[in-house]
């Protein structure tokens, strides 16, 4: 599979992961890592657990999840 942004820019790369908020293909080049809490329900709130989650996502995407 190939990186959907390089393809947008008229390039070919091999894709080493998928968006885990769009599902577009993204190279080395393109990923953007982030690390978040996971909380989950308990009781009448939220547990947050000890250890972090990493999330893969094309730029776009992380671009508007990290807006001010």
């Amino acid at each position: 599979m190939d990186c959907y942004d390089c393809n947008q820019l008229g390039k070919t790369a091999s894709a080493l992961a998928v968006c885990w908020h769009c599902g577009a293909a993204i190279c080395p080049t393109h990923i953007k890592a982030s690390a978040e809490d996971v909380c989950r329900s308990a009781g009448m709130g939220l547990a947050t657990l000890r250890q972090t989650t990493r999330r893969l996502a094309c730029p776009t995407c992380y671009d508007a999840d990290h807006q001010p």
